[in-house]
């Protein structure tokens, strides 16, 4: 079976797509725009100055990858002007904006706002805040989205649950403290996000530490509450709980607990109470089942703009490109 990330670094192939990466300081960044500029991924853009990215780059070919340093841009004036009308509400002056816009992840941010780019990744050596903030103030949120999320997709090696051993993990990396409507709504753009990247049928699980009311808590009741209220807004999703992990992905163990379950011991898609819960699971998948862990992507922008964790490695930045070029095409239908 191909993996996960080879069938999404085919499928990005085929699309033309332009990223940025604003990160040039870095150099696992600029290894990785060489490779996906070598392997056809995507076309890159790096945002910094040409000298100091070529002398960071040493014997790195760095052709056919545009560099743009936003103090000397053609068209800096308008990037200006557009983070000045978004903002100018919240107080900001003209001179605020142009001092906001020498920043490289808001520069690359309003690449993406403008068009001049599908999708930007970053976070290798920025923190998840200072990767999103800039996000949420210029793309924002999509309109059919009722709040921005982020997810992990988890690929165990000879693993026979899930989609041949792939899960989505969610919130495994954004929203805290989900209320009940949102974990709801990240259920049900979970499931989407799901089948656009891994190409299956979204089965979704709500977790808990409770399967159909085994225990009961304010803790059980509010997943009870999201899946109830998930089922309402998305009838013709499969989700179901409270599950446990096991009853989630264990056919035996489901049948057992849930039978008629339409989701127990299928499960492909975790849904997590909150960002602790998710973010502890991820992490525990990774280094002890050896799991491969790409993300957190983020879901619900208006366009893609991806974090990375700061343990990063090239390839993972190569893979973060892949999936946001798929998100940028699906953006576009």
């Amino acid at each position: 079976m191909a993996k996960f990330l080879d069938k999404i670094s085919e499928r990005a192939k085929i699309l033309n797509k332009t990223i940025v990466l604003p990160e040039s300081e870095d150099i696992r960044t600029i290894q990785a725009a060489v490779k996906a500029t070598e392997r056809g991924v995507a076309k890159i853009i790096l945002i910094g100055k040409e000298a100091a990215i070529k002398e960071l780059a040493g014997d790195l070919d760095l052709s056919g990858i545009t560099i743009i340093d936003p103090e000397t841009y053609e068209n800096k004036d308008k990037y200006i002007n557009a983070f000045y009308e978004l903002r100018k509400h919240k107080g900001i002056s003209m001179e605020n904006a142009a001092e906001v816009m020498k920043d490289y992840m808001y520069f690359g941010v309003m690449m993406v706002k403008l068009d001049e780019a599908n999708g930007m990744v970053a976070g290798a050596s920025h923190s998840s805040s200072d990767t999103l903030r800039p996000a949420l103030q210029i793309v924002k949120t999509a309109p059919d989205a009722a709040l921005a999320s982020a997810f992990f997709i988890i690929s165990v090696p000879d693993c026979e649950y899930g989609s041949e051993g792939t899960f989505l993990f969610a919130d495994s990396g954004m929203v805290e403290m989900p209320s009940v409507e949102d974990v709801a709504n990240i259920a049900i753009i979970s499931a989407k996000t799901f089948e656009l990247l891994v190409q299956d049928e979204p089965k979704v699980a709500m977790l808990s530490y409770s399967t159909y009311g085994s225990a009961k808590s304010p803790l059980t009741e509010k997943t009870i509450a999201s899946t109830k209220l998930a089922k309402e807004m998305a009838p013709d999703l499969l989700i179901d709980g409270e599950l446990q992990v096991d009853a989630a992905v264990v056919p035996a163990v489901g049948a057992k607990k849930c039978p008629g379950s339409p989701v127990a011991g299928q499960a492909n898609v975790f849904i997590f109470p909150d960002l602790n819960c998710g973010n502890i699971a991820y992490k525990i998948a990774q280094r002890l089942a050896k799991a491969e862990a790409y993300g957190p992507i983020t879901q619900g922008l208006a366009k893609p703009i991806n974090d990375l964790s700061r343990g990063c490695s090239d390839e993972d930045i190569v893979g973060a490109v892949a999936i946001t070029c798929v998100q940028s095409a699906a953006q576009d239908k």
